[in-house]
């Protein structure tokens, strides 16, 4: 696919190029990763400026969303991208792949520089969701600090780089600076610009701390050289609407469940090509969507659990959103997902989750009271306005029928909505799920895709099985 930077993308894409280092605080689906790996790659083979690139992620975004990303876009097919992942001995021997870009997970970033000691040998690194480097005595900050005399170039991406405040920018900014802008040392920082606000009568403890009058001003002051969005001029013109696909990568033994189930039911349908309805198509697709999201139904209706890492991503999606400040409204297709979305969230401590069901649901949602609001599209595609309580669309299940899901994004995307809409699609690789996905584009002839894809499906299989 080509790749048409949007005018706030190729902003981003110049600035990154231009400074050494710099903070990208874009919402999360604008393309945050599409522009640092295009900008990677100017950087790598146009302008011979960075030679071996580590991006630390999220686990589930280091499990697919970079190395998708690559293989998306055109202009990208020539990065070399090695997920560092799984055991000690998996990571040790990615890292051994000659590669462009490395991606390893957040929590092994101690890990990592214990493996190179002295010899660091990555002169670019990208941070992606930088704000879980705001704690200055979290491990993993400790570690990235020590290496960065050794690191010529360093992207941090995040859309909230404060989600508790002011005082969460220090570490992240001594990354990028040393502490040239902030101050050297935290609690100098904390000094200079904040005051004690909570604090224990008794013993005096203080408890937390907030910005001393002017405060906040100076501190976006000082490092609006260095991070895009904290400056005017830098907010953007954005479209009013953008898509977002998640790619959500299956374990094993997930993997291996959907293809046996994808190979039986193949092989036990017709052989003859025309025979395959609209129906028949729509069975088996639903059946293997269903796999895709993690559980299925059998034919008394009993639920099988396979797996969660659709949930897992959901959850990630869903505690970045809530450090933003922002909700997400959901769509499920199946109502076990529905029962699992819940218990999941039920047991995510900071979250407040409800379905769609009632006026005082939509009440909720759109007074701000609502972090995750769980709806089917059926039953929420048409009148309802939601657009007061977010901009943040997430189909956790997903839906051939275009009109239906057209509709059901209209519930945000329309007048009266303040922001941008952004639509995310959780897309588990190598299943129809990516079908539907290309369904959606086809429009009107959604239907009519399905059909023809799983033809050719059955064909591959049938020929893998003679």
């Amino acid at each position: 696919m080509r790749f048409i930077p949007h005018e706030y993308q190729r902003y981003c894409i110049e600035r990154i190029l231009e400074l050494p280092r710099v903070g990208l605080f874009l919402d999360m689906g604008l393309g945050k990763t599409v522009i640092s790996l295009t900008a990677v790659r100017i950087l790598k083979y146009e302008r011979f400026q960075a030679n071996r690139i580590l991006v630390i992620a999220p686990k589930k975004v280091a499990e697919g969303t970079w190395t998708t990303e690559a293989r998306k876009w055109d202009h990208l097919q020539d990065l070399r991208i090695v997920p560092v992942l799984g055991s000690a001995k998996q990571r040790e021997d990615a890292l051994g792949v000659n590669a462009d870009v490395y991606v390893i997970n957040r929590e092994n970033v101690n890990w990592l520089k214990e493996i190179y000691r002295n010899d660091w040998p990555f002169d670019m690194v990208i941070v992606d969701e930088a704000s879980s480097f705001k704690n200055h005595q979290a491990r993993r900050f400790k570690a990235l600090a020590a290496e960065s005399c050794h690191i010529s170039r360093m992207v941090l991406l995040t859309g909230t780089p404060s989600p508790n405040g002011m005082i969460d920018l220090w570490a992240q900014i001594f990354l990028l600076d040393g502490g040239e802008r902030l101050e050297k040392r935290f609690t100098h920082f904390r000094e200079k610009y904040f005051q004690p606000d909570l604090r224990s009568w008794q013993t005096g403890q203080i408890y937390s701390y907030k910005p001393k009058p002017g405060s906040e001003d100076k501190i976006l002051h000082k490092i609006s050289d260095i991070c895009i969005s904290m400056k005017a001029e830098d907010y953007l013109q954005l479209p009013d609407l953008v898509y977002d696909d998640v790619p959500v990568v299956l374990d094993p033994p997930a993997r291996k469940a959907y293809d046996k189930m994808e190979a039986e039911m193949v092989l036990q349908m017709e052989e003859d090509d025309e025979a395959i309805t609209a129906m028949s198509a729509a069975a088996l697709t639903g059946k293997l969507l269903q796999l895709s999201n993690g559980a299925v139904y059998d034919e008394w209706r009993e639920v099988h659990h396979i797996h969660d890492c659709k949930l897992d991503m959901l959850s990630e999606m869903v505690e970045v959103l809530k450090d933003r400040g922002k909700s997400a409204l959901v769509f499920y297709q199946f109502q076990h997902d529905r029962s699992r979305i819940l218990e999941k969230l039920s047991n995510m401590t900071r979250i407040t989750a409800r379905t769609l069901d009632t006026v005082d649901d939509v009440d909720a949602w759109n007074f701000g009271e609502v972090d995750v609001l769980l709806a089917h599209p059926a039953s929420s595609a048409y009148g309802l306005n939601l657009q007061g309580g977010g901009h943040h669309i997430i189909w956790f299940g997903l839906t051939w029928n275009y009109e239906q899901y057209v509709q059901a994004n209209a519930r945000l995307h329309r007048q009266g909505q303040s922001e941008p809409v952004i639509v995310h699609h959780l897309v588990s690789q190598g299943t129809r799920d990516e079908d539907v996905i290309r369904a959606l584009e086809h429009k009107d002839d959604a239907q009519q895709y399905v059909l023809d894809s799983l033809k050719a499906r059955i064909r591959e299989i049938r020929r893998n099985n003679v």
